[in-house]
């Protein structure tokens, strides 16, 4: 836990640590190498091995559920388990999927090819051409958000010879035609902007050098990016090309087949699908047009052909209320799919649109409590009949993959994963904790009937983004905290986007304090309620749940007893110069104006800690190879605790990207570690409640 090194006596603006976002600096790395070796030898050994083993068969069960995309007939699969731990790329047909055990036609086996190349490959995303056996397979070095591009024929199950490849880079590809990619990365000189992420849109042909691909759009260094998408749902195939301006802002243009391009008249604050000849948007913001006022977080529809002529005679497709908000839709066979949450109870609704109307109608045969996801089965809208896949489960409940044929069918059962715990004796339980401003905070309990007053309680949140967090079926929280006696805690925080744009906004630049006081308010309920003590309270968070850790720890750390921090945001100062951080400042504030660093500042647990205070043990968390979150974060945050004299720990493995492990293996010991921490802070033995 201790470090060797000390800052260097500098000037009082200058940050002593800065030495540790060299992320493969010799100095930054011998501190790595020293953190892990100290973390491991305190919470590794027979116990965390066990578990770990434990966790990783559970993640490599035979019988758990393979998702799949259907494109050109077959459904694909990426699968890992413990004798392909990167993955094998395999297809089968609807009919062999709905048996038992199902055969499967291996296309790739990436640990092979891993293997063969000598590189760190793992398959991150395929672009499959409608109607062809082409794909463009990204793969990333250990997990990493760059990728590199390269050809696959899936019916030769070969690379293809002199075909398009593109070195690492952040970005991607759609194909246009047969011999002409849509591409949308930020390789090449000029081609990047502040985020990351890509400046252009070009037109890649086969046989060119990507230098000399045409740009067709270009955004400013300082948006977020530009992306683009093939759409071949209307009479000629179109491109739709996003200006990314910031992280909910967005210009949205349309490119036709004689390659005229043109801005689609809105408020950047949207985002719209096309299908055909109708598009449908969600508002962020409220909109007046020709005498009509529509609300924040509404669905519109309309006719693109109407709308690019002139008109603005929308149709409300969806009416939010103070509880009840859309989460996403989607397009399928000419009918537009809405998910909605109602006072966090999942609802989907349908609406197809004609030349007389729209119709309307609730999607049936669905659970309306628990978590329930619904997608289209097909990758490529041309292809789809409106076959649909839906997920259902809840923390006590195992997922269960149904199919809806045609989208109007019952469901019907494809797959049902494993039970991995015991849940005997176990409940779910719905509360509400009232926050600092007098907000009603929901969060889900799920854990034994009786309480004792002393529940080892795991407690975790995210509050960021316009993301709602769902309860899930959790095969790790099951095995190793739920069926051990434990009680587990998923709390809605402001931030998130559980009730529309309000709740978002409610926690986003000055507001996000009042997230991170809404998790803490669920603490003191459990509290309150008789559940447990403070000192009982162990509390997970990841990413942007990264800041609201850190901050539980300086702003509110007589509430808990250990706090696990995993690939964190913390320096709210420089995040904007760490690898993608630019394009987060819609959601905290650009600390380089100094009325935004005013309230930055006040959550920026790296400049808020200070020595002699009663914080909580603490264990730090990320990976080397995360080109999203800079684990410079962590690395920094980790080294002034412990100069400060305060028990904070640190562990960074190489691979894992954005998360946790590059395969089963390395992410269950990943999460046991930071159980193992957390239980032994907490004063929890397995089995003792």
């Amino acid at each position: 836990m201790s470090i060797d090194d000390r800052p260097t006596p500098s000037k009082p603006d200058d940050d002593p640590w800065l030495w540790l976002e060299e992320i493969e600096g010799a100095r930054a790395l011998d501190f790595v190498e020293k953190q892990n070796r100290l973390t491991l030898q305190a919470f590794g050994g027979a116990a965390f091995e066990r578990d770990r083993d434990t966790l990783a068969a559970i993640y490599d069960r035979p019988d758990n559920i393979p998702y799949v995309g259907r494109r050109g007939g077959y459904l694909h699969n990426l699968w890992k388990d413990a004798a392909n731990p990167r993955g094998l790329w395999r297809r089968t047909t609807l009919a062999e999927f709905r048996k038992p055990n199902p055969a499967w036609e291996i296309v790739l086996d990436v640990d092979q090819l891993a293997a063969s190349e000598g590189e760190d490959w793992l398959l991150s995303s395929i672009s499959s051409m409608p109607g062809s056996s082409r794909a463009i397979l990204s793969f990333s070095r250990g997990g990493s958000d760059a990728v590199t591009l390269r050809e696959f024929d899936a019916d030769t199950k070969s690379f293809v010879a002199d075909g398009f490849t593109l070195p690492e880079a952040k970005g991607g590809v759609d194909w246009l035609d047969p011999d002409t990619l849509l591409m949308s990365s930020a390789y090449g000189e000029g081609m990047v902007t502040s985020s990351g992420y890509a400046r252009t849109v070009r037109l890649w042909r086969r046989g060119e050098r990507v230098d000399r691909a045409q740009t067709i759009l270009e955004t400013t260094a300082d948006h977020m990016g530009i992306f683009g998408s093939v759409d071949d749902t209307g009479a000629t195939p179109r491109a739709w090309i996003i200006d990314q301006i910031d992280f909910f802002n967005y210009g949205i243009w349309l490119r036709d087949e004689a390659g005229t391009t043109t801005r689609l008249d809105l408020p950047t604050g949207i985002w719209m699908q096309a299908h055909g000849d109708w598009f449908a948007m969600k508002l962020r913001a409220d909109w007046s047009i020709e005498g009509r006022t529509y609300a924040a977080d509404a669905v519109l529809g309309i006719s693109l052909s109407a709308f690019l002529a002139g008109s603005r005679d929308f149709t409300l497709l969806f009416e939010p209320g103070p509880r009840r908000a859309l989460q996403g839709f989607f397009w399928t066979a000419g009918r537009l799919v809405l998910s909605i949450l109602d006072e966090l109870k999942p609802r989907f609704e349908i609406c197809t649109p004609s030349a007389t109307g729209w119709s309307r109608e609730t999607l049936g045969g669905l659970p309306q409590i628990g978590v329930v996801d619904v997608w289209p089965l097909d990758r490529h809208s041309s292809e789809s009949n409106g076959d649909l896949l839906a997920n259902v489960q809840d923390p006590l409940t195992p997922p269960s993959l149904l199919l809806i044929e045609r989208g109007v069918e019952s469901p019907t059962v494809l797959k049902q994963a494993p039970k991995t715990f015991t849940a005997a004796g176990l409940i779910i339980t719905q509360h509400e904790a009232i926050s600092i401003d007098g907000e009603r905070i929901p969060y889900v309990q799920t854990g034994p009937a009786t309480e004792t007053g002393d529940a080892p309680v795991y407690m975790s949140a995210y509050g960021g983004f316009g993301l709602a967090v769902k309860p899930h079926y959790n095969a790790s929280l099951g095995k190793l905290w739920l069926e051990r006696g434990g009680t587990i805690v998923q709390a809605n925080l402001r931030g998130g986007g559980e009730f529309g744009t309000r709740w978002h906004d409610a926690g986003r630049l000055a507001g996000k304090k009042l997230s991170h006081d809404d998790f803490a308010a669920v603490a003191a309920d459990l509290v309150r309620r008789g559940v447990t003590q403070a000192k009982r309270i162990a509390a997970q968070g990841g990413s942007n749940g990264g800041i609201l850790i850190t901050n539980m720890l300086v702003r509110y750390p007589e509430r808990f007893g250990a706090l696990f921090c995993t690939i964190p945001l913390i320096d709210m100062r420089r995040y904007t110069k760490l690898l993608a951080g630019a394009s987060w400042i819609a959601e905290y504030g650009d600390p380089d104006k100094p009325e935004e660093w005013d309230w930055l500042k006040t959550y920026s647990a790296y400049h808020t800690a200070k020595p002699g205070q009663p914080y909580p043990p603490i264990l730090i968390a990320t990976t080397r190879r995360d080109d999203r979150v800079h684990p410079g974060h962590a690395r920094k945050m980790a080294a002034k605790l412990q100069a400060m004299g305060y028990e904070a720990w640190f562990y960074e493995p190489e691979a894992g990207g954005h998360g946790y492990g590059k395969d089963n293996k390395e992410r269950a010991g990943f999460e046991v570690l930071g159980y193992q921490f957390l239980k032994e802070k907490i004063g929890w033995r397995d089995g003792e409640a």
